[in-house]
């Protein structure tokens, strides 16, 4: 006789998560011959110096666990890093953790801060990362709208978000996905809402070295805040290299201390070459972050003025490498309908906006598109959409 028996149940923690849209519209893209502009990659190759260095180090032996807490090299270059471009010093051995990409560093510092119950305040759109992640910890977003087309923070909307329950606040800037950059006044206002409270930030800052604006906003530039808040780092972003996933994360020690308990058992530590390949070349050239901003300046630009004469309306762009378009004026269709239709119909791939909101603003119709490619790629693109 065959036993009887009960399949388990599986119920999901994340049941509203499904494939990213980002997974989604380049897999499209790649069925169809499209022009990627969705996913937020380069299409063009990063300093082969970078790449001889991690060649080196691969040959020379340097392919075992680094210590969990990243290479000391390593960490002793960011340290010299935020110094030069933030005027902060931070202790390179207590208060700074590499991590495998920004992803796993935001995920172990809402992990380690976040219990049941605990409020975090996102600011919407957000990225797709941070409501899941806070879910798996037991956490509720609460989320303040940023209003289009500069998508700055409404302060008082956020200060009547605050309550005895918010643990954490979740910024990002340069914003991904509206291209937007907060003024050193909104660092202020942030600082002078929290200050009296139990309330951590953590800012979210891949995109810190691309800001079209003349003053750069950092947390590291505000001494109070920094002392509070857990500020992520991308050199993916920063060289090129999204594939090498390697980002990392600086907080004071307290924090530092919880959020590498996290770590140790998520990842414990990033590939050991990549590792050792970054810290010779920041060694190299410590200046060599200073020019990103004008090199995706001159591609949002490209991009712009390609599009000058279409029918879309391109929303301003301070920072990171995405530009946001209206194309209220083309289609009526909602954003992930039109997305849709722009592969099947015009042969180029992009991003809708509502997937990072909570509840898209009602009758909204804005798409984002990726400037990290090449000219040509870029040129092409924008001629396929202005034929529209």
């Amino acid at each position: 006789m065959t036993p009887s028996f009960t399949a388990p149940t599986l119920l999901s923690k994340l049941p509203a998560t499904g494939v990213t849209i980002f997974t989604k519209m380049s897999a499209l893209a790649n069925e169809k011959g499209a022009i990627n502009l969705s996913q937020g990659f380069p299409d063009f190759p990063p300093d082969p110096r970078l790449l001889e260095r991690a060649s080196q180090a691969l040959l020379t032996g340097n392919n075992q666990y680094s210590p969990m807490t990243g290479l000391p090299l390593l960490r002793e270059a960011i340290a010299d890093l935020i110094a030069r471009h933030y005027g902060r010093n931070v202790h390179v051995a207590d208060e700074i953790t590499v991590t495998s990409g920004a992803s796993e560093a935001i995920f172990d510092a809402i992990t380690a801060l976040i219990k049941l119950g605990d409020e975090v305040i996102l600011f919407d759109p957000a990225y797709d990362l941070y409501e899941p992640t806070v879910t798996l910890a037991g956490g509720i977003c609460k989320r303040v709208s940023l209003e289009a087309p500069t998508f700055r923070p409404d302060w008082q909307a956020f200060e009547a978000t605050l309550t005895a329950k918010t643990r954490l606040v979740l910024i990002n800037t340069p914003h991904n996905p509206t291209g937007s950059c907060w003024l050193a006044e909104d660092v202020e206002r942030l600082w002078q809402a929290v200050q009296h409270r139990d309330v951590y930030v953590l800012s979210d800052e891949v995109y810190e070295f691309i800001q079209f604006n003349e003053s750069v906003v950092s947390v590291h530039k505000h001494q109070r805040l920094a002392e509070r808040s857990i500020i992520v780092s991308s050199f993916g972003k920063s060289f090129h290299l999204t594939g090498w996933k390697v980002g990392y994360v600086v907080a004071p020690a307290d924090i530092t201390a919880e959020l590498r308990k996290v770590h140790q058992y998520v990842t414990f530590c990033t590939a050991t070459p990549l590792q050792q390949a970054l810290a010779e070349h920041l060694l190299a050239l410590p200046e060599e972050s200073a020019g990103l901003a004008g090199l995706y300046r001159q591609k949002r630009d490209v991009l712009r003025n390609a599009l000058a004469n279409s029918r879309f309306h391109l929303l301003p762009c301070d920072g990171t490498y995405f530009q946001l378009l209206d194309y209220s004026d083309i289609s009526d269709l909602d954003d992930v309908a039109f997305c849709e239709w722009l592969i099947d119909e015009v042969g180029v791939a992009a991003i809708p906006i509502s997937v990072f909101y909570q509840t898209p603003p009602n009758g909204q119709r804005l798409i984002r598109l990726c400037f990290a490619k090449e000219d040509d790629t870029l040129v092409e693109a924008a001629q396929r959409l202005s034929a529209l």
